[in-house]
C-alpha cells in the first residue's frame, strides 16, 4: 500500500468536496465521504504540527550557532 502524504491527502480532500457538490452525489455515500475527509483533515493537521515543529528546531539549532 502506498504511504499517504501531505500532498495526495489534499488531493483526495479536493475529490471527495469535488464528490459532494456534484449533482451526482450519492446521499449513501455521503457518511463514508465525510469520515474519510474527517481522516484526512487530522492527518494534514498532525503533519503540519509536526513539520512546524521540525523546523522551529531547525531554526533554533541555527541560532545556537551564532
Amino acid at each position: 500500500m502506498e504511504e499517504l502524504t501531505y500532498t495526495k491527502a489534499i488531493q483526495e480532500l479536493e475529490a471527495i468536496v469535488a464528490k459532494m457538490q456534484s449533482d451526482n452525489c450519492d446521499i449513501d455515500a455521503l457518511t463514508g465521504l465525510t469520515k474519510r475527509a474527517a481522516e484526512l483533515i487530522k492527518f494534514c493537521r498532525e503533519k503540519l504540527f509536526t513539520t512546524d515543529e521540525e523546523v522551529k528546531k531547525c531554526i533554533e539549532s541555527l541560532t545556537d550557532l551564532t
